[in-house]
């Protein structure tokens, strides 16, 4: 039984990398139920874009508040690999961020139609104040790596003052100095840890992540984003239904979506990816990698959810355009996902003929929505996906006998 002391107070040393049989831990799981309505808000806008035929600017707007999104979770998901303790102190600071999460959700919509950022570099003060006190805490008793702790703390407190100023600059200069936050932001952790900051920590390296877990917290943000489809397809079909009633092209619709969705989870739970997270290199193009993923992802649900606007001719863009908004998305996550499995999966495991398969069907059959229909053009693109995960299937167990 964990005494006391240990429950309220745990020394915040560097987890062991290798710790066998490591998952994700409550309070993690937690943390990732805070970003469903950051998601929800970003795919609503997206889906309301395009279908009033303002895409560009849609497109633009929706980048923009997916990347707070998923940089305010990459943040502590990589902190808590290394350095989750799990004692009060910690929980107090998880939560502080968990709060700023939910500020930020509330000023997406303002971020998005106006690039008001105001709520959101809010909402990212407040996360930043958790993680800036959990960096130094990690500095503080774990000595070693102080220098590179040391380097994240500041590089956060420095950048958020720069987000807090950016919020009084006009435009077209905000938009300029939103690109250069990013990079920073992008850039901190690679340069953190760097060699010549590990040389400064007396070659004991950067921060401990946990291949495995990291894997493991990629793919459950994965599920929720999954999640968030189904729930926006069954929020825009709700409507629908009650108001015009049941039509064979909806049913061709939800039928697509369903194998849309379930094609997507297939796909990226073909195999873990934690055996080939083996240095940080590899990491962090993986990591960084999977803000297309999400995001492709979460656009997917924003796309069937306006083919059912287009279906119900409620929407100001052609079927085509419609049928476009679904298959572009899948078509990103399915490249950017095979790119990134190259990184982490042993030689001759990818079958890229079968995805240039599902990629260029997929784009083909929206092509076809105004001559069959956006129904028949989504369910379509729910079948090629199964061909080419039956294919894909197929080779890899072909290779298997092969290699046995």
């Amino acid at each position: 039984m964990t005494s006391p002391r240990t429950e309220w107070y745990r020394p915040m040393t560097a987890r062991n990398p290798y710790e066998e049989h490591r998952a994700s831990s409550p309070l993690e799981l937690l943390f990732d139920l805070t970003f469903v309505v950051a998601i929800s808000s970003a795919a609503a806008e997206l889906h309301h874009a395009i279908s009033e035929d303002h895409i560009l600017a849609g497109g633009l707007g929706y980048l923009v508040v997916f990347f707070a999104i998923w940089w305010a979770w990459i943040n502590f998901t990589w902190f808590a690999s290394a350095y989750d303790c799990d004692d009060a102190l910690y929980r107090v600071l998880t939560v502080l961020k968990m709060a700023g999460v939910l500020v930020l959700a509330v000023g997406i919509p303002a971020a998005f139609e106006h690039f008001d950022i105001g709520t959101v570099v809010l909402g990212y003060t407040i996360m930043r104040i958790a993680m800036i006190a959990l960096w130094l805490r990690a500095a503080h008793e774990d000595p070693a790596r102080a220098p590179v702790t040391r380097v994240y703390a500041a590089g956060l407190a420095v950048i958020q003052l720069l987000w807090i100023g950016l919020v009084f600059v006009p435009t077209p200069w905000s938009f300029i100095g939103f690109v250069v936050l990013v990079i920073c932001e992008v850039s901190l952790p690679p340069f953190a840890e760097s060699r010549e900051t590990h040389a400064m920590a007396s070659a004991t390296g950067g921060t401990t992540w946990h291949a495995e877990h990291i894997a493991e917290r990629y793919g459950l943000l994965t599920l929720i984003v999954l999640g968030e489809v189904i729930l926006g397809i069954t929020g825009a079909f709700g409507p629908a239904l009650s108001e015009r009633g049941f039509s064979i092209s909806l049913l061709l619709l939800g039928i697509g979506g369903l194998l849309v969705v379930v094609g997507l989870w297939w796909v990226y739970f073909l195999a873990g990816d934690d055996e080939g997270l083996t240095t940080q290199r590899v990491a962090f193009l993986w990591g960084y990698g999977h803000y297309v993923v999400f995001a492709g992802v979460a656009a997917v649900g924003a796309g069937l959810e306006v083919a059912v606007d287009a279906e119900e001719h409620t929407s100001h863009i052609s079927t085509t355009t419609a049928a476009f908004a679904v298959a572009i998305p899948i078509a990103l996550v399915l490249l950017v996902l095979t790119g990134l499995r190259r990184l982490t999966w042993a030689p001759g495991s990818l079958a890229p003929g079968w995805v240039a398969f599902g990629v260029v069907g997929v784009l083909v059959c929206a092509a076809l929505a105004g001559v069959v229909g956006i129904g028949l053009s989504v369910l379509l693109m729910g079948l090629v996906g199964t061909v080419m995960l039956i294919g894909y299937l197929l080779l890899l167990r072909g290779r298997e006998l092969r290699a046995s």
